[in-house]
């Protein structure tokens, strides 16, 4: 899964359009600071115009967004944070609205091929932003999986680079900037109470304890509990690591030092002590209530979710049904491997005998959680010294696996996967959350390290960051039923090419793909169906081989993401029909690399426009 982060509107999904021939480039930060507007003054065809617009219109929202601006490499205000509650919200949508205005100036008629179909998904695109606009308060500012409470240390951690006096100067004022930060995210969650928009009562733990994390060691005290010296603070080390990398003299060395842990000392604590204050209020206002049923026309905001994160009519019903049929059919092909391993017993006795038995896992301690990333590290290179057999194209970025960061490893998911940033100087991360070994069984994987890594979001990320003669758009936004299909389909097809030699590693694709079985009939089942939290754990329980712990985690995600999870299921499964119709009509002609190039090429787009692509490339192959 990429990390979820709320980027203003640039997460208009400016994924849209597409290109017949993109080529492969990596592009610098430089790049996205070249202004469009002679571009459009220059503009003579209503192509040019409508291609100029778009640079525009990604490059408005950009620049009205600092952490954007740092994520893509651009430096203007380093020393920000994005503004956040009514008043951003109102600009955004002004814009959007002022944004779409202007692509209606552009006459439709003289535009043809990619460019019109870029123009007419954008259009989409920006008239559901505006039509979305009436769930903006239909969220949860804070949460276990992503909020502003978190977002400030990883942020800061994983994207603030320091490479001169200048960053480092900009960390600390980002660091000052953290009480305004956290009385914005206070604001929001204050307007959502006002509305009787509460997160369920599991989420403010986690928040809690995540918060007290950020501000607890040195330079926030000077002894741990145990009396001893106390261990430095998550941002702290962070700074001081990047600090003392710099070629600067002692003196500035220490000036910055300085000033930051002041920042730390008088800025965050005070506010992070602020936040917690409130959220240990507000937990006293939580219920027990946890599907998208309980907000304000909460059904018609979950239908509509449904939409937008599969980009297809299915109903809530479809996809259920959908989930169950799944299930049944990999418990069938579940079975088999049972059978192969000669295990007598039933299939959930042979997912108890996964669940526990000790060879399934790595010691819970820190040469075990090494070996678990030296492992996957060592998956990802075999993968990747065998794309040339399935892929024409591939990124440039590199990419490494890291563990998740303690002061967020509790509440985290299981793993996720950070973008390259475009100017080369981040790699693409995969995050494995070895917080509880058990939840990591190794038999998974395989199959966990082609879904973060390669082939799975990292190469479609990457590739889509690196496209040029595209616009940028097209390359940093998202759907998530095209990504997180594209990642569940590249579990799944390194089986055809021999991976998953030993059955118990077949056996973890097998089981992965069915928690994402499970997750559509789960997904449905709270928002649609009030399922109790309880209710949707025990279906993971009894219906997977995962731990208990995951399936914890994965209800709570569910309950504070209302759609996301259906996603991968319905993306593969598009995929997958999209791939056998090529296979059909194609014959001997059929190339799995040109396939998965027509699919990666333009970037992220809705799987009915993907649909297109391949049934052009089938008529153009025929």
């Amino acid at each position: 899964m990429p990390i979820k982060t709320k980027i203003s509107l640039i997460a208009l999904s400016l994924s849209i359009g597409l290109s017949a021939n993109p080529t492969i480039a990596a592009p610098t930060s430089a790049s996205f600071l070249s202004p469009s507007e002679p571009v459009a003054h220059k503009a003579e065809s209503e192509s040019e115009k409508a291609n100029a617009l778009f640079e525009s219109i990604f490059m408005e929202n950009v620049m009205a967004s600092p952490i954007s601006q740092t994520h893509l490499g651009i430096k203007t205000d380093y020393d920000k944070w994005d503004e956040m509650g009514d008043t951003a919200d109102d600009a955004a949508l002004a814009r959007t609205k002022k944004h779409l205005a202007q692509l209606k100036q552009i006459d439709v008629s003289k535009l043809t091929g990619q460019t019109l179909l870029s123009y007419q998904l954008l259009t989409q695109k920006l008239e559901q932003v505006i039509i979305d606009d009436k769930w903006r308060y239909h969220s949860y500012p804070v949460n276990q999986m992503y909020g502003g409470h978190s977002q400030i240390a990883s942020f800061l951690i994983n994207q603030h680079q320091i490479g001169n006096i200048e960053d480092a100067k900009a960390y600390i004022s980002r660091l000052q900037g953290v009480p305004k930060r956290l009385s914005q995210l206070q604001g929001a969650l204050e307007v959502r109470e006002s509305k009787g928009i509460i997160a369920p009562k599991f989420v403010f733990p986690y928040v809690i304890t995540d918060s007290q994390n950020i501000v607890a060691g040195a330079p926030f005290t000077a002894k741990s509990d145990s009396g001893e010296k106390a261990q430095d603070s998550a941002l702290w080390a962070d700074f001081k690591r990047k600090v003392s990398s710099l070629e600067i003299s002692d003196s500035d060395k220490e000036s910055l030092l300085r000033d930051a842990k002041t920042a730390l000392v008088n800025d965050v604590k005070p506010a992070y002590d602020k936040l917690i204050a409130y959220m240990t209020k507000l937990e006293t206002k939580a219920d027990i209530r946890d599907g998208a049923w309980k907000f304000p026309q909460g059904d018609t905001y979950y239908n509509n979710a449904l939409a937008r994160t599969t980009t297809t009519d299915m109903t809530a019903s479809d996809i259920h049904q959908l989930g169950l049929s799944e299930v049944a059919r990999i418990h069938s092909e579940m079975r088999d491997i049972m059978h192969k391993v000669n295990f007598e017993g039933s299939l959930p006795e042979f997912f108890k005998f996964m669940r526990e038995d000790e060879q399934f896992y790595y010691a819970n301690d820190d040469k075990g959680r090494k070996a678990y990333l030296d492992e996957a590290t060592a998956l990802i290179d075999t993968m990747s010294s065998r794309l040339d057999e399935v892929f024409k194209i591939k990124p440039k970025a590199p990419m490494i696996v890291k563990q998740v960061e303690a002061f967020r490893e509790k509440s985290a998911g299981k793993a996720f996967y950070n973008n390259p940033s475009p100017d080369g100087s981040r790699p693409g991360t995969y995050y494995a959350n070895l917080y509880d070994m058990k939840a990591m069984p190794k038999y998974q994987m395989e199959a966990l390290a082609y879904h973060e890594g390669t082939p799975g979001h990292h190469m479609q990320i990457a590739i889509a960051q690196e496209l040029e003669s595209v616009p940028k758009f097209r390359k940093f936004g998202g759907y998530t039923a095209y990504i997180e299909g594209w990642g569940l389909y590249s579990e799944y097809f390194p089986k055809e090419m021999g991976m998953y030699s030993d059955p118990y590693s077949d056996f973890g694709r097998l089981a992965m793909e069915l928690w994402r079985a499970c997750r559509l009939v789960v997904d449905t089942g709270i928002h649609a169906k009030k399922w109790t939290r309880e209710e949707s754990i025990e279906y993971y329980v009894s219906n997977t081989p995962n731990a208990k712990s995951d399936a914890v985690k994965m209800v709570e995600r569910h309950i504070v993401m209302p759609s996301q999870a259906t996603a991968y299921k319905v993306g593969m499964i598009k995929l997958l029909a999209l791939r056998d119709k090529a296979q059909q009509a194609l014959g001997d002609k059929f190339d799995i690399r040109d396939f998965h190039t027509i699919v990666l090429k333009n970037g992220p787009v809705p799987l009915d426009v993907l649909e297109s692509e391949i049934n052009l490339w089938i008529e153009q192959s025929s």
